[in-house]
């Protein structure tokens, strides 16, 4: 499996994840906070914003292949 730096932003932390690892996990493991509902993706508290603007559900989306790096960007929902 390829490994892939994921960058957290604003809090500025970097860890290798493996392709197909769900983001939450990597997040969980970088010791970065990801707030979560329902972990089936239908809520939306544990939407990011990958870099380019993208948002994914971290409880559903794993680390894609074919990326070297990837920057996540965790914004506050004051509902959660």
């Amino acid at each position: 499996m390829m490994g892939v730096s994921i960058r957290f932003l604003p809090d500025d932390v970097t860890v290798d994840a493996e392709v197909g690892e769900l983001m939450l996990d990597v997040a969980e493991r970088a010791g970065v906070f990801i707030p979560t509902g329902c972990l089936l993706g239908s809520c939306h508290a544990c939407e990011v914003e990958v870099e380019g603007g993208n948002l994914i559900r971290a409880c559903i989306t794993a680390v894609p292949p074919g990326r070297s790096q990837l920057t996540i960007n965790l914004f506050s929902d004051p509902t959660w």
